[in-house]
């Protein structure tokens, strides 16, 4: 099959964004080999951040090893030569070859083959505050150099965002509103359009907002198009995050897909682009 990169519907192209660096639901997440082959190809890729004791970042989305590599303990207490001895863990909790990455040594993979004019990384803060600490800003935009028009930095916090988009020359800004109980709330007061310009005035300068999937179809229900409104506002919109291909994801797609979404995120990009084109 092509490589799963983008889906054309009605003359609107919807990337379908390799979640946590895997190409298909099989995929360990986070490998270095996966996400230069993403790169390569122009794909969308996402990456998770977590701040380390010597002020730089690991690629992992827990913020203490066990689940994810041989490790244990908080990432925050790791040195980063520590957690480069480590082994990432496969779905069934099971060791691989791969080795936890540090930003910059994923940054130095990529910087050995150009990646695509199309490629586009997001790396996903999970810390918010500790990523506005002046050591870490500065490592992070030390890390990335001339990569930055291929990345895109997102979290809750949009300070942060700006921080570290501001240190590093390039990067583009992505803003995720979507935090706690966020549907349950806008479930019992319907009030999408508030949400909407929270966001927007909240984070003006975002490139991509975030949306969890469930908003902006129960937006979609309730009579609001909460993607054709940040799209006039200027700004694409990502609905998040497509667990596994079943019928039931298909057809939420497909009405995502209707919607104009500007792209998907996705655990099985493979699984879902096959589905869709069946």
């Amino acid at each position: 099959m092509a490589d799963p990169l983008y889906v054309e519907r009605d003359g609107h192209r919807t990337w379908l964004k390799w979640h946590r660096g895997r190409r298909k639901a099989s995929d360990p997440v986070f490998t270095g080999k996966r996400i230069v082959e993403a790169m390569r190809l122009g794909a969308s890729v996402e990456v998770d951040l977590v701040v380390h004791a010597d002020h730089g970042m690991a690629v992992l989305h827990d913020l203490t090893l066990e689940r994810e590599t041989t490790g244990t303990g908080a990432i925050a207490e790791a040195r980063a030569a520590d957690l480069r001895q480590l082994h990432l863990r496969n779905e069934a909790g099971a060791p691989i070859a791969d080795t936890v990455l540090l930003l910059e040594d994923l940054c130095a993979l990529l910087a050995r083959q150009q990646p695509h004019a199309d490629a586009l990384l997001q790396l996903d803060f999970k810390q918010d505050a500790a990523a506005r600490d002046p050591r870490t800003i500065a490592n992070f935009a030390a890390s990335i150099g001339g990569l930055a028009p291929h990345m895109i930095v997102s979290c809750g916090d949009a300070l942060a965002v700006e921080q570290l988009a501001t240190a590093t020359p390039g990067l583009r800004r992505g803003y995720d509103p979507c935090y706690g109980a966020s549907l349950e709330r806008l479930q019992a007061s319907g009030d999408f359009a508030g949400f909407t310009a929270d966001a927007l005035a909240i984070a003006p300068e975002a490139d991509l907002i975030y949306l969890h999937y469930e908003i902006v179809l129960e937006a979609d229900r309730g009579g609001f198009d909460i993607i054709a409104a940040f799209q006039a506002a200027g700004h694409r919109v990502d609905a998040w995050t497509i667990r596994a291909v079943t019928p039931i994801t298909v057809s939420q797609v497909n009405r995502l897909l209707a919607l104009k979404v500007d792209q998907i995120t996705t655990d099985d990009p493979e699984g879902l682009a096959m589905a869709l084109t069946a």
